[in-house]
């Protein structure tokens, strides 16, 4: 039996003369939708599939749809003659534009047997000396099928060798999907041996020694594995060191690696090459030298077997020296190779004269993180789920770690600078005074740089609308440090009447793996930021000033002079709780509802919400008055009248709705829910039950002034805690509250898939009445308003708490005001962005 190993993902061509078994073989090998045949496209094409005269449409045709079936990265099979060098070629070219690899199998069967073959055919006539002729083309381009592009060539010599022969479809060597990991991803280790053995012992591995004392493995007790994203050669004071280690790694199952561009040039230079001996491998050479041919052999066939990529983790995880777009993941050309080793340029240089990299990053939306280096960089940062590792070790900057999937950066500083880089290391920081704002960094399209999410972008219509905000109606910049993302509602439900219910917040935090959570009662309110402070000088501001309360948008929320008497009165409510000593801090920043609703929107309710609800309430008495008349004379109006007292009974819940949100405006109180910052710490690390615990603490200092924010702790593995926070949540909003928000109750959580919603509002079926009209429950409304999807505004959510928590970093780290606005502005601008009204 003669087994014939194919890549999963390739392009099978089946060479060989009419008669020679192609199609029977194919037929017993492959799909039926893997298989395109040239007689089947001739038929398709002409109706006839031993029409020649339609050969080349049909080849269109083939080639064509071969090409969709590579892009879906699906395996395909050719059957047609190939037998002439111009019909192989074009299929090479098809592979190498998708990227996938080209296998032959020939059937080089003896001539008698093909023109036998067709002579008992019924179906249609081609001569002896056609096949003749074809098989005179085939054996003439046989020993050529390597040097034309083929990687795999399989050659079938006789009638029995094809019966025999089975098809292996083995996995392509980047395909390590199976290895789940967990992984420590290493960025680029340029021979820097005490550095990387100083990382992996803070990683949590235990290094093996050889009898010289030389480390030549590292294992770790709960069996993670490392993986090397190449580069571990040239400029450092210790390549054979580095490689020595690594290998042993490797060797023993310990770690895995990519190749980077320093190991592939090394190969060429030990195999005889002519390379230009620079950047460092001068160094490699010299060091190499030193060492035994056997050890020299052994560099060379290691770093010549390295795979461009490795795709790890049922792929979840790309790892790739110079990255790797979507589009190459799994795929293998010489393309890819080189995308893989040196990433992608744009032909221009830079002042230090080094190729300009084209920001693939950027661009990058798929599923799988990506983990790279080549390039050095300051900070291990997120971009697009990507994420570059090279720290500069060797040019004094630092080795680093991606702990995976905890997404979790570890990193020792360099030892010195081992190799005086072309171009610094560190971007030089704009010269500025630390209070100065700058329009140029608010126009245009604009990249702001978070901890928590990586890059996060503003596209430029944004920022104008960003910009009208602040500039007419926001605080003084001065002591406006943060601003809070907008919430998500939940997923739509499914029950009847209903648009949102717990029971969707729920699912999706469950689908993300967080299960303790905490329901807080969402007030009848307005958002509100509630700085209180007793140091002026650390906001720039005049002698006596005591703080500022801000809407979610940056607006003052009060005159001068009553926001100034709120915070006396907070000062010395946070001065009975003990909370100043406590937070060693001279200001606190409160997120908190300020009540009643109609201390911001008295306006919007007199002249919108009464005046609809007025009109409603009006028209439907009397169009009721009217249908009892025609009732009265004969007329059935039955279904119009039900029709009009469901429209009514919606107005009257509507102002039933809106009522509820008017207060005393001189009776104004705060319900403080966390707190956001003090000092030179922020607690978004610290969980709910603390935050809510300082509120309690504020409401027993001033129950005048501080209202206290219901809870309950939910526990998803608990049904009967499930039941009771659905049952507590109809309860508010029977009695006319406005809804819960649904948080983890650990605060900031992330998990592998990313960062998880800060909090997803449920409001309640009556307040909802407030936000779509009195008509909304209407069977044809509630349908409508359905059919919305919450991802942009999870989305949006996640993008703007991560702005909200980088200002809050920025400004306690006591980093220049322009640095802090650059994230404040950043949730401000996205705030412009339309959303769906059905939101």
């Amino acid at each position: 039996m003669t087994v014939l190993d194919i890549p999963a993902l390739s392009l099978v061509v089946l060479v060989g003369a009419s008669g020679s078994g192609k199609s029977t073989f194919a037929r017993e090998h492959f799909g039926p939708y893997e298989t395109l045949s040239s007689d089947a496209f001739r038929g398709l094409v002409g109706n006839d599939e031993s029409d020649q005269s339609v050969t080349a449409a049909a080849f269109d045709a083939l080639q064509y749809v071969a090409g969709k079936r590579l892009d879906a990265g699906l395996l395909t099979v050719v059957d047609a003659t190939s037998v002439q060098p111009e019909a192989r070629r074009k299929l090479v070219e098809l592979a190498k534009a998708h990227d996938v690899l080209p296998v032959a199998i020939v059937f080089d069967v003896p001539e008698a047997v093909s023109v036998e073959r067709n002579a008992a055919r019924t179906d249609r006539h081609i001569p002896a000396g056609v096949v003749k002729r074809q098989n005179d083309q085939l054996r003439r381009g046989l020993r050529h099928l390597g040097r034309e592009g083929f990687r795999k060539v399989h050659v079938l010599r006789t009638p029995d060798e094809v019966a025999d022969a089975t098809i292996e479809r083995t996995r392509l060597l980047t395909d390590r999907t199976d290895e789940r990991g967990p992984f420590d991803v290493i960025g680029d280790v340029h021979g820097c041996r005490s550095e990387l053995e100083t990382l992996l012992g803070r990683l949590g591995y235990e290094l093996v020694h050889d009898e010289q004392g030389r480390a030549v493995d590292a294992r770790h007790p709960e069996r993670r594995r490392v993986v090397f994203v190449g580069d571990l050669v040239d400029r450092g004071p210790d390549v054979v060191g580095v490689l020595r280690l690594a290998m042993g790694m490797v060797a023993s199952g310990s770690a895995l690696a990519v190749p980077g561009n320093h190991e592939a040039k090394l190969v060429r230079a030990l195999r005889g090459a002519k390379v230009t001996v620079s950047h460092g491998l001068e160094e490699t050479l010299a060091q190499l030298a030193g060492e035994s041919a056997e050890f020299r052999e052994q560099v060379e066939a290691f770093c010549y077997g390295l795979v461009s990529h490795l795709i790890l983790d049922e792929g979840r995880l790309v790892v790739a020296h110079a990255g790797l777009k979507e589009q190459y993941h799994g795929r293998a050309s010489g393309r890819v190779r080189a995308f893989a080793l040196y990433g992608e340029t744009t032909g221009e240089t830079d002042e230090y004269g080094l190729p300009v990299r084209h920001p693939w990053a950027q661009d990058y939306r798929g599923k799988a993180v990506v983990l790279y280096g080549h390039t050095p960089v300051p900070t291990v940062e997120w971009v697009n789920n990507t994420a570059c590792l090279d720290t500069g070790c060797v040019f004094g900057g630092a080795l680093s770690a991606m702990r995976y999937p905890e997404r979790e950066v570890v990193s020792v500083p360099a030892e010195q600078v081992w190799y005086e880089p072309i171009r610094p290391l560190a971007p030089a920081a704009p010269v500025r005074a630390p209070g100065v704002l700058d329009l140029a960094d608010v126009q245009g399209r604009l990249i702001v740089h978070t901890s928590l999410h990586g890059r996060v972008g503003i596209q430029e219509e944004q920022s104008a609308g960003g910009l009208e905000t602040i500039s007419r109606w926001a605080t003084d910049p001065r002591w406006l440090i943060h601003l809070p993302p907008t919430m998500s509602p939940p997923n739509t439900s499914a029950r009847d009447g209903y648009l949102e219910h717990p029971d969707e917040a729920f699912a999706t935090y469950r689908a993300n793996g967080v299960t303790d959570l905490i329901a807080e009662e969402k007030h009848m309110g307005s958002r509100a930021l509630v700085l209180v402070a007793r140091d002026p000088a650390r906001f720039s501001a005049p002698e006596g000033w005591r703080g500022a309360i801000h809407t979610r948008t940056g607006r003052p929320f009060f005159s001068p002079d009553v926001e100034a008497d709120m915070l006396a009165r907070l000062d010395a409510a946070i001065e009975r709780a003990g909370l100043w000593d406590e937070l060693d801090s001279s200001w606190i920043l409160l997120d908190a509802e300020i009540l009643p609703w109609s201390l911001k929107a008295g306006d919007l309710i007199r002249d919108l919400y009464a005046s609809v609800a007025a009109a409603a309430e009006t028209a439907t008495d009397a169009a009721g008055a009217v249908l009892a008349r025609a009732a009265a004379s004969g007329i059935d109006v039955s279904a119009l009248a039900s029709r009009n007292r469901a429209r009514g009974e919606g107005a009257r819940g509507f102002r039933a709705a809106y009522r509820r949100y008017v207060g005393d405006e001189s009776i104004a109180r705060v319900a403080p829910f966390q707190v956001l910052a003090a000092g030179d710490a922020t607690f978004e690390t610290r969980d709910h039950g603390w935050h809510l615990g300082v509120a309690d603490r504020l409401v027993e200092a001033a129950p005048d002034l501080v209202a206290s924010t219901q809870r309950r702790r939910i526990d998803l593995g608990d049904e009967a805690s499930v039941t009771a926070a659905v049952a507590w949540w109809e309860e508010l909003t029977g009695a006319g509250g406005e809804g819960m928000v649904v948080k983890p109750f650990a605060n900031l959580t992330r998990t592998e898939k990313g960062l998880v919603q800060p909090g997803i509002k449920v409001r309640g079926r009556e307040y909802l009445r407030i936000i779509y009209g009195p008509d909304y429950t209407d069977p044809a409304n509630l349908s409508r308003l359905r059919d919305r999807n919450v991802a942009h505004k999870r989305s949006l959510a996640a993008r703007e708490y991560a702005l909200g928590i980088e200002s809050l970093h920025r400004f306690t780290a006591g980093e220049p005001l322009w640095r802090v606005h650059e994230a404040v502005f950043g949730v401000l601008a996205l705030e412009s962005d339309p959303i769906d009204p059905r939101l």
